[in-house]
């Protein structure tokens, strides 16, 4: 349909950069002031333009978080007093191994280096983004908040070009409205990709040119999160809480529970999205969580504030990419530079993206174009970033086990430091991982109590979720049988509970018929139901700009 639109409506207004940047998160942005500077202490000129598909950067971005201040810091030496968002510096680092009914509390002497937080801080990630996207518009960086890159562009070599932005008012239908908008191209000698975790268009460029060749299946999380405003007595500022264990035991699961100030405390449930039992639902299992003796203390009397969700690539270095292809690379967490075993990414996205931008700023310097930048490859490889990813490969194959795996963890970071001689794998994607319904036992969840356990509609509706009601449906089946005819008679219909945003349930025709509905108004933009649908028939392709959640202090 977009074909048919560019022949009555084209061409496209095309716009000129020396680097474009796809998404407006850490990564993007701090590649984008990065370029900025590096042009202003040279004393010449850079073009650059960050799209973002959030109402404002920030809008959709969603972490825990902890940060590592190291990379920000290489970034604006004086952040502090330039009055970056980070407000809260860690205090203390409980963890907690959870059975149904009790904690036992790790001593800290044992804990591995990757769980010491001290010189770290508590931050919304969401209001550190929207500080970089003020500091890269005052250094001339041209911010387009609302627009969605929707396609990529290619040069007749095969090269990158750019990318162009989705069209607007287009109806469910595919047919301008009376408020359609032409989307634009915008072409650069470098694109740098930064869409968080699998990416629209980065999963298209991995493919495209077979970056992920000779590598690990990429592996994921789905991390839920809500935010809490507590009883004063149960706040401890800079408290930093991590749990594993219960209520999922046997695989790869945590949690986390960070005071920040004003008496908030971030909550959140990560479930690594290889699990086998169809019947499973993440988010259940998180409000499950809450309930633990142990952790219910800290929010009653409360009130819930906000909730998201997001996907997490957390296969580590041997699931990492090729970076590079001509014309562009591949920056935080669209490539996967997540730390898992430190549950951090920031200080990697932002890291990276000044990786990139400084091999981008030297081509573009010596009047090239629309090659590999293979000078970023090799600093990542020469980088801190790459030796603290290396101590951590095995962390989470290891974690695949569940708690049980804790222990050899501990062996492999602690007593080893990280240094083994052997490197372990990631054998299967996650959307192979999941085993027919006949051969597994159905989950019973208990009913929300609405004061500490919620459905989830009452969930994405304080999640500021909006889409223009008639646009067309962003979340694609390649094949509209396979939800009812494979996903529902084998796998018991997984969709309707690995999405936490109640997009997808199965309904019941007039005739008695089993359908899939797809309420693709609630998508908070998680991206699970990409990863996760067992025949990969459910492709999640960018909605128009603006739309989706918008997060305010997550």
């Amino acid at each position: 349909m977009t074909q048919s639109i560019l022949e009555q409506y084209g061409p496209r207004d095309a716009m000129e950069y020396d680097v474009v940047v796809v998404g407006g998160g850490p990564a993007g942005l701090s590649a984008a002031i990065k370029l900025k500077q590096l042009a202003a202490e040279k004393g010449s000129e850079v073009s650059v333009c960050v799209l973002e598909k959030g109402g404002e950067p920030g809008a959709h971005i969603l972490s825990g978080a902890v940060m590592d201040p190291k990379a920000l810091t290489e970034l604006f030496p004086n952040w502090k007093e330039m009055g970056a968002p980070l407000n809260t510096e860690v205090t203390e680092d409980r963890v907690l191994v959870l059975t149904e009914k009790s904690a036992i509390r790790t001593p800290n002497w044992m804990l591995p280096a990757c769980f010491e937080n001290h010189g770290n801080y508590i931050v919304s990630l969401a209001n550190v983004t929207r500080w970089l996207g003020q500091q890269a518009e005052a250094l001339g960086v041209e911010v387009f908040p609302g627009f969605a890159a929707a396609e990529v562009l290619y040069n007749e070599d095969g090269s990158v070009k750019g990318v162009a932005t989705g069209n607007m008012g287009v109806d469910r239908h595919g047919q301008p409205t009376s408020s359609f908008q032409l989307g634009m191209e915008l072409h650069a000698k470098y694109t740098l990709f930064a869409e968080g975790a699998r990416g629209h268009l980065g999963k298209q460029v991995i493919a495209k040119y077979d970056l992920s060749k000779g590598k690990d299946p990429q592996s994921y999380g789905i991390g839920i999160k809500e935010l809490w405003e507590i009883d004063p007595k149960q706040h401890k500022s800079g408290l930093v809480v991590h749990t594993t264990g219960w209520p999922l035991m046997d695989q790869y699961s945590g949690s986390f529970l960070y005071h920040l100030e004003d008496n908030l405390v971030a909550v959140g449930y990560v479930v690594g999205l290889a699990y086998e039992n169809p019947y499973l639902s993440p988010y259940e299992e998180f409000q499950r969580f809450k309930t633990h003796p142990a952790i219910r203390t800290f929010f009653e009397g409360g009130k819930r504030i906000s909730y998201g969700a997001r996907a997490i690539t957390a296969g580590g270095l041997q699931s990492l990419p090729k970076l590079v292809f001509p014309g562009g690379a591949l920056i935080g967490c669209d490539a996967g530079f997540l730390n898992m075993s430190r549950i951090k990414g920031s200080h990697a996205a932002i890291k990276t993206g000044m990786l990139a931008a400084t091999a981008a700023f030297e081509a573009v310097s010596a009047n090239r174009q629309h090659d590999e930048l293979s000078a970023y490859s090799t600093a990542f490889e020469q980088s801190w970033l790459h030796e603290e990813l290396y101590t951590a490969r095995n962390v989470k194959p290891l974690l695949k086990r569940g708690t049980y795996g804790s222990p050899l963890v501990w062996l492999d970071q602690v007593v080893l430091r990280g240094k083994a001689p052997w490197t372990l794998h990631h054998n299967k994607a996650d959307h192979e991982c999941l085993r027919p319904a006949s051969e597994c036992k159905p989950i019973v969840y208990p009913k929300p109590d609405g004061k500490l356990t919620f459905d989830r509609l009452s969930s994405v509706f304080i999640s500021n979720t909006n889409h223009a009601e008639d646009q067309p449906i962003h979340l694609t089946l390649k094949n509209a049988d396979v939800p009812v005819s494979i996903n529902l008679a084998k796998f018991a219909g997984p969709e309707a509970r690995y999405c936490p945003a109640g997009v997808y349930e199965f309904v019941k025709t007039e005739e008695g018929a089993d359908r899939l509905q797809i309420n693709a108004q609630n998508c908070v933009h998680c991206k699970t139901c990409d990863i996760k649908d067992p025949t990969q028939n459910i492709v999640w392709v960018t909605p128009e700009g603006g739309g989706g959640p918008n997060y305010p202090n997550m």
